[in-house]
């Protein structure tokens, strides 16, 4: 008897140590992106890192061709994210698109929260986390919102309507 229950121990020990893992570091991975989202709230403040703290009180500019466009940038994770990518300045060749668009790849990821939304003209947004949008004309897609160009639409479409590139270059001061 001592034999079997032995046995049976040991059984029951080797089957259930033949389990599923539990450590999400061994699941397999898919090709479907994983998005988390965090709150800031008093038991979990938020960090800012050395280079957000240097960019917090500068403020982004924008250059269309050799314009420089007042325009008023929005106060979320993306705009404070493209700053510390605009240290240095950015120049992004955009592309015409679809004739309401100029479109361009940042050449890195920032933070984004996408939503459904309908764009006007001289909305800035970010597309993709990776591509920026300037509008001259109206969209209704799933974006991240970084601010908005203080043009009229004539305005815009003279800058970015009429090329089917455009430099733009983003900066602080």
């Amino acid at each position: 008897m001592k034999k079997v229950l032995t046995l049976l121990v040991i059984m029951l020990i080797t089957l259930t140590s033949c389990g599923k893992p539990n450590n999400p570091s061994t699941q397999p991975t898919t090709d479907e992106p994983s998005i988390t989202i965090t709150t800031p709230s008093d038991d979990n403040p938020t960090t800012t890192t050395e280079e957000e703290d240097e960019t917090a009180n500068m403020t982004l500019t924008l250059k269309i061709g050799n314009t420089l466009v007042d325009v008023f940038w929005l106060d979320n994770e993306s705009v404070k994210d493209l700053k510390i990518h605009a240290k240095d300045g950015l120049t992004i060749e955009l592309h015409q698109y679809g004739d309401f668009e100029q479109t361009g790849s940042l050449g890195f990821t920032l933070v984004s929260n996408d939503s459904q939304m309908d764009v006007v003209p001289g909305d800035i947004v970010l597309y993709n986390s990776n591509q920026i949008c300037l509008y001259y004309d109206n969209n209704s897609w799933s974006f991240t919102k970084l601010g908005h160009i203080n043009l009229s639409k004539s305005e815009l479409r003279e800058l970015l309507a009429e090329e089917d590139i455009v430099t733009i270059t983003i900066g602080l001061k």
